[in-house]
């Protein structure tokens, strides 16, 4: 049985990619770097797995579509 995907929050994510939060959203912005997913009313995180495949070649990452 597969893990389910974890819900991972923006001090981890910056943590784990060495940006600033500046450029994170910015690069979010630019579509170069996966968007945030709403938890709650106020509160938001990304799929570890998404940060995880950035990390591995973030010159190349894009979002996964329908088909991938």
């Amino acid at each position: 049985m597969r893990e389910p995907d974890r819900i991972i929050r923006l001090k981890t994510v910056l943590a784990r990619t060495g940006l600033t939060r500046s450029t994170l959203y910015r690069k979010i912005a630019e579509g170069s770097f996966p968007a945030q997913i709403k938890i709650s009313v106020n509160g938001a995180g990304w799929h570890e797995s998404e940060i995880s495949r950035w990390i591995e070649d973030p010159v190349q990452w894009r979002p996964k579509t329908a088909i991938d």
